[in-house]
């Protein structure tokens, strides 16, 4: 199979479609705007995983050997 599938199997993008979807959203946001927008999405990915991490270090039940 070629193609990426995504859920059941009912909807397969290929590589024109892909091609069509980036450039719809070069159009869309503008190629300026695009590491701007990726810059923020990598930060708020980053805070999201120090926040799980730090939630997990101040659990009192989470003590090795207990």
């Amino acid at each position: 199979m070629t193609a990426a599938t995504l859920g059941l199997g009912l909807v397969s993008f290929g590589f024109g479609e892909i091609l069509l979807f980036i450039g719809i959203v070069i159009l869309l946001f503008g190629a300026k705007r695009l590491p701007m927008l990726a810059r923020g999405l990598g930060a708020g990915i980053r805070n999201f995983k120090g926040e799980l991490n730090a939630g997990r270090s101040e659990d009192p039940d989470d003590t090795p050997g207990t």
